[in-house]
């Protein structure tokens, strides 16, 4: 009896914790969509999703700052590791899986950890978002660091395996995020770095996945692009450091060294030939007028930064040729 007791009584509390958040608050104005014709609720649900990206943009400046902490962190050999349950685990994996094509980054260099494990990337997996427990079990997996950064994702921002993973991240001197939806969140609470982001009421009520699942992928999509960006993934805002792991990336890395450098076709074939395929040391060949070799070891010098080696060899280049020595007659 007991149990049960307590059980209801958690419930309860559950339940005025959930009708207390925007995000699950009834929109009465769209009551009786199930009654308005198709195009009219599309249009309806394009209006509310074109709000999200003003609010996104009221929290830019916590974006930014969580970004340049996490940069340094990177910089130093840190990791970015995602964790969330159900759609924002999924987001989370989603964006951790695109990095290594898109940037070239090593697998485990960002990580996506979601409630229930891989598993629940296709099927829900009952109870497992509750379970803060979990969160501390999974980043202990990964071996986590006082260098990594851990990125707690929730729409709510109170689940269980988010605030967990944040709580347990930031004990362990790692820098942690929260990513909600609601301001005043036990996970922006938590963390070092509270990105709220206020998407309010949504079309349908009880499902997080629209207005606030959009803007946490926009989110999402700015830490670990500009990220890369502040890392020298980019030069300019060609993407620069990628894999020519199929056709359509070895036809996209021709064209990005025609666009940063301006040189013809057999010009950027011969360099992109003579550097294994790498676009970043191509692009160096072309612009500061070195070699394959040279090109390798400014990069090196640099920590990848093409930007730097770039101005390095034409430094060098610029550099005027010592005077030659006078022989004694």
């Amino acid at each position: 009896m007991a149990t049960t007791d307590s059980a209801d009584a958690a419930e309860r509390e559950l339940r005025e914790q959930l009708a207390g958040l925007a995000t699950e608050a009834r929109r009465d104005d769209l009551a009786d969509i199930d009654r308005m014709g198709t195009e009219a609720i599309v249009q309806a649900m394009n209006t509310e999703d074109a709000t999200v990206p003003a609010a996104v943009a009221k929290a830019a400046p916590a974006v930014a700052a969580a970004i340049d902490a996490l940069t340094a962190r990177m910089r130093r050999g840190g990791r970015l590791i995602y964790a969330g349950a159900g759609t924002a685990g999924r987001m989370g994996v989603l964006d951790a899986s695109e990095c290594p094509p898109t940037f070239n980054t090593d697998p485990g260099q960002v990580v996506g950890l979601i409630a229930g494990g891989p598993g629940a990337i296709r099927e829900a997996v009952e109870g497992a978002e509750d379970d803060a427990g979990a969160a501390a079990a999974d980043l202990a997996s990964i071996g986590l660091n006082p260098e990594d950064t851990v990125v707690g994702i929730s729409a709510s921002g109170r689940t269980p395996y988010a605030v967990g993973a944040v709580r347990h991240a930031r004990a362990a001197g790692a820098l942690t995020v929260g990513v909600s939806c609601n301001p005043g969140s036990p996970l922006g609470t938590a963390a070092e770095h509270a990105v709220e982001v206020d998407t309010g009421p949504e079309l349908i009520a009880g499902s997080t996945r629209l207005k606030a699942g959009t803007a946490q992928k926009l989110v999402l999509n700015m830490i670990s692009t500009v990220t890369m960006v502040r890392l020298g993934k980019t030069y300019g805002n060609l993407m620069v450091d990628l894999r020519s792991t199929n056709e359509k990336l070895r036809a996209r890395s021709r064209r990005i060294v025609e666009m940063a450098t301006g040189a013809g076709e057999e010009a950027v074939d011969g360099a992109l030939a003579g550097t294994g395929g790498d676009v970043k040391a191509a692009i160096l060949t072309l612009l500061g007028g070195v070699g394959a070799e040279e090109a390798a070891r400014l990069l090196a010098e640099s920590g990848g930064r093409l930007r730097d080696a770039v101005d390095a060899a034409r430094a060098d280049q610029a550099r005027p040729s010592p005077p030659p020595r006078r022989t004694t007659p």
